[in-house]
């Protein structure tokens, strides 16, 4: 028998000693040479105001460094297939594990993407009904809305023995596809008076398409000339023949003032150049038209299900596949522990895990059929998280940005134990967070700062929460801020009506919404409070909506382009020079001839990581030399796109640079908080709060009555929430009303008048469970939004 002698402990082991990772020298965006050493095997929060660049040391270095090389251990053969990323900007990176991103990203709107095929719980639950449905009608493809049904038939050659031999074979895919509205669930219908005025010809200029010009070869010219209709004849004066040809003529060449063109009917034709597009893409012009033109209808053969008639006929337990999909997912999870079915225990076992860990996060309200483009970036980011559950890695880094986006106060603690577990699994958690709740469950915190863009890019504090407290940092000094509840309130100077609204959960909910007041909208995440604003008032008129949606730009879009504020500028420019405005845009006829316009040299390296350099001809300026010798009050058009829109508001406010549209632009642009933002800095490199709240100033704008806000502290510091508190109070002393979707309780605190849904998520919510003051509900305690509430602002319960 073996004995133990009790010796002294030997030496850290060689391998025990990278308990460290660590960073030297980065200098991503805006960070100034940061040096920082981060624990394995902890949960490390990074904070700062938004703009600080926690992203850029988070996600632009660590993570994106970690997954680089991870994709350099592919041969050269794969490498060519995955999207090559460039070493960042850093001198020394050790110790990397790794990296799992779960980011904010929205999931692709594709029509045919649902929560189902993006987390593979649909697939799963194809294979069960393949396997248990009854009658049998296939495959797993056979209950898949993304596959057709086909089949086909002919003669083939073959060379069979030296000799030619030929054979008839068929085919024959059976797929779950609804042949009317392949497998997207709703058909469109386009109305035609908004196409064209059918009292006119095509002459007389009968198109009302947005951006048809009467001399264009490829829109008019082509159905007046083509000899299929009469252009002199008014278009409700067609006979049968000449509307078909007009309207579903299937493409043909034809030949217009000798150019060979392609003729097809209008509706095909349009399908194609606004349909097909992702709507988010489109100019706001042309989204408006495809708005009032395009009405989308539930399928009539398939009901919304996407589905085939024999994909719905196949059931379990008098359930199939399209009721499945259908339902809560937490009923789906109880109804799939029910079965009890050897022959798939394991794939039953596999799928109950996942639909549990749906309920777990918090997602036990949304359905597998639910729309992924119709999530918000929080629900996106938790039905990412999904997979990570239940894996059993160690040893892996998880980089979070924001977590706690889109939950309730309720929500949050559920959130906080999901990133513990993964920690206590051996894991390294890295979480870019605002919220005080996750800030206060750290092991260890890294404050960026002192402020944002340029003047932020440094670690301002490392340590403990109980450090960061006492530090003096900004975010130090911001973090046990609480709002109190206001001592008078507005009084409505009317109301806007709500009535019978059913829009997903809801139910037949009626409501009047003061007008001329701050209203909050809240309710735990899945209780309806989207579906009730974005569905019932959102579209109406004078309505302005401020949403979540990403923003789309390339890198060569900037606040200057997307705000409408370079268009003053170039003007100015032009009109104090005697030149045209278009030699002022770095994608127009003033781009450096070199580099396109964009500053820099992209050299594509194939499977290797492109390298950008600056442009030698314009020294990364953008612009000719000769454009650069026009002056406007002093500066050169490079000079004033480098400007932050503070230097810039000031510039264009006074002396002989004074232009009150550009200065109009710029006042907004303060007004949200950007004023440290450099013009000309690409969209790309901007931060999602950023994002939103560059929104939010274009918006601003606009003239409408009613401001819908959803969910605008999101990416906001503590200390720039009582920013927003100030901005939210202008837009209503100026006339404005004001409904803001919310869970943050300082801007809950602040509310003239709160609208809380409830009292759960799903079919456990969809009602209004109070509508009131702020004071009112804290007060009632009536809800759970009122219990956080209290606790918040420090109201003491009843009971102490």
């Amino acid at each position: 028998m073996a004995t133990r002698t009790d010796t002294p402990s030997p030496a850290l082991h060689a391998a025990d000693r990278h308990d460290l990772i660590r960073v030297q020298g980065a200098r991503e965006n805006n960070l100034k040479d940061v040096s920082i050493e981060l624990p394995k095997r902890r949960l490390t929060v990074f904070t700062g105001v938004s703009g600080s660049g926690k992203s850029s040391l988070v996600f632009g270095t660590i993570a994106a460094e970690s997954q680089r090389m991870i994709n350099e251990t592919y041969s050269a053969f794969v490498q060519g297939f995955m999207p090559t990323l460039a070493r960042p900007e850093v001198d020394v990176l050790d110790g990397l594990t790794t990296a799992i991103i779960v980011d904010q990203q929205r999931m692709g709107a594709n029509a045919r993407s649902t929560v189902g095929t993006v987390t593979d719980t649909g697939a799963m639950l194809r294979i069960l009904f393949s396997r248990l449905g009854k009658p049998h009608i296939g495959s797993p493809q056979a209950f898949s809305f993304n596959v057709a049904s086909i089949s086909g038939a002919g003669a083939v050659t073959l060379e069979r023995g030296g000799k030619t031999v030929k054979e008839r074979r068929s085919f024959n895919i059976t797929g779950g596809m609804c042949p009317h509205c392949e497998g997207r669930g709703s058909v469109t219908d386009i109305d035609l008076t908004e196409l064209y005025d059918d009292s006119k010809s095509l002459a007389e200029g009968a198109f009302t398409i947005p951006g048809w010009k009467s001399d264009s070869f490829w829109t008019v010219r082509v159905y007046a000339e083509s000899g299929f209709v009469d252009p002199n004849k008014p278009i409700r004066k067609y006979t049968k023949k000449e509307l078909h040809d007009f309207l579903y003529k299937e493409p043909v060449k034809v030949k217009v003032d000798g150019v060979n063109l392609t003729y097809e009917g209008l509706i095909p034709k349009i399908q194609k150049s606004f349909l097909a597009k992702d709507p988010d893409a489109l100019q706001p012009h042309i989204r408006a038209f495809v708005d009032r033109a395009v009405t989308f209808t539930t399928c009539p053969q398939c009901g919304g299900t996407r589905l085939s008639e024999a994909a719905r006929s196949s059931k379990i337990q008098g359930i199939n596949i399209a009721d499945a999909s259908a339902m809560q997912i937490s009923d789906l999870a109880e109804w799939i522990h029910d079965l009890n079915e050897p022959s798939v225990a394991p794939l039953l076992t596999a799928l109950g895990e996942t639909l549990d860990s749906f309920v777990e996060i918090g997602l036990g309200y949304l359905s597998l059929d639910r729309s992924s483009g119709t999530l918000s970036g929080g629900e996106a980011q938790r039905v990412k998280m999904i997979r990570h559950l239940g894996s059993s890695l160690t040893d892996v880094t998880y980089v979070f940005d924001e977590p706690t986006i889109g939950l309730h106060p309720h929500d949050i603690q559920r959130m906080n134990d999901l990133l513990l577990r993964l920690r206590d699994k051996g894991n390294t958690v890295l979480v870019v967070e605002h919220k005080p709740e996750t800030i206060a469950i750290a092991d260890h915190v890294v404050d960026l700062g002192p402020r944002a863009g340029v003047e932020g890019g440094e670690v301002v504090f490392e340590g403990t929460v109980d450090g960061l407290r006492a530090s003096g940092t900004l975010t130090g000094r911001h973090l046990d801020d609480r709002a109190a509840l206001k001592k008078t309130v507005r009084t409505p100077s009317g109301v806007l009506q709500v009535r019978g609204a059913n829009t997903h959960n809801l139910r037949d909910v009626d409501v009047d919404i003061p007008l001329g007041a701050l209203v909050v909208v809240t309710g735990v995440a899945g209780s309806g409070k989207s579906s009730l604003i974005h569905g019932s008032v959102s579209g109406r008129d004078g309505v302005v909506s401020v949403d979540q949606a990403a923003i789309k730009g390339s890198r060569r879009s900037n606040p200057a382009t997307y705000t409408g504020l370079l268009e003053p500028i170039r003007k100015a420019f032009a009109k104090a020079n005697g030149v045209k405005p278009a030699l002022f845009s770095a994608n127009s006829e003033g781009a450096c001839p070199n580099c396109n316009g964009a500053g820099v040299i992209y050299t594509d390296l194939a499977m290797m990581a492109g390298v950008a350099t600056v442009c030698e001809v314009c020294e990364g300026k953008r612009f000719q030399a000769s454009v650069l010798e026009y002056h406007f009050g002093g500066r050169d058009i490079s000079e004033v796109l480098a400007m932050s829109v503070s230097e810039a508001e000031e510039f264009f406010g006074t002396g002989e640079a004074r232009t009150p549209a550009a200065h109009t632009i710029l006042g907004r642009l303060a007004d949200v908080g950007l004023g440290y933002l450099s013009l000309g800095q690409p969209l790309t490199t901007l931060s999602g709060g950023e994002r939103q709240r560059l929104k939010l100033a274009t918006h601003m704008g606009e003239k409408g009555g009613v401001y819908v806000l959803d969910e605008p502290t999101t990416g906001l510091h503590l200390a720039d929430v009582e920013h927003l508190l100030g901005l939210l109070d202008r837009l209503v002393d100026s006339g404005k009303s004001v409904i803001v979707i919310e869970h943050h309780q300082a801007v809950m605190a602040h509310a003239d008048w709160i609208i809380d849904l409830g009292p759960g998520a799903g079919h456990d919510g969809g009602r209004i469970v109070f509508e009131g003051t702020p004071a009112d509900l804290v007060a009632a305690r009536s809800t759970l939004t009122g219990q956080h509430l209290a606790a918040y602002v420090g109201v003491p319960s009843r009971s102490s």
